[in-house]
């Protein structure tokens, strides 16, 4: 299986120029723990983090006004032809939630995180029962 096989091609990412305060918003959201930074030509430079918001935080800085290149961490990034056990190595290896995917042209067209990859490894053995 390969990274494309499992990752999510619907993709929120912020520019170098977003707020750390709007940062905080989408991750408050409950749908991301990180988002990709992307330049204008969509390629990955750097990856923001809910632990780089509260390391921000620490250190004094005023989130309405902080940008996400102040911020981001250098990204780890995967390949979409990438296989799976190395995109579980990198994610284990580096203690990462979510990973970007690029594409040969290294520009973002997914993300892979935990649970797309546990969802995939898996036939739930539930059954939902309504009433009679």
């Amino acid at each position: 299986m390969k990274a494309r096989d499992v990752m999510t091609a619907r993709i929120t990412a912020a520019t170098p120029k977003a707020l750390a305060r709007d940062l905080v918003l989408q991750m408050l959201s409950g749908t991301y723990s990180g988002l990709p930074v992307v330049n204008s030509k969509r390629e990955v430079i750097g990856v923001v983090t809910e632990f780089d918001l509260l390391f921000a935080i620490q250190s004094g800085k005023d989130l309405q006004t902080t940008k996400a290149e102040e911020l981001m961490s250098k990204p780890i990034c995967v390949q979409e032809d990438e296989d799976l056990d190395s995109v579980i190595a990198k994610m284990t290896g580096n203690g990462i939630v979510r990973l970007p995917v690029v594409g040969e042209d290294g520009k973002l067209v997914g993300v892979i995180a935990r649970p797309d990859i546990l969802s995939h490894m898996i036939e739930p053995e539930f059954v939902t029962i309504v009433g009679d």
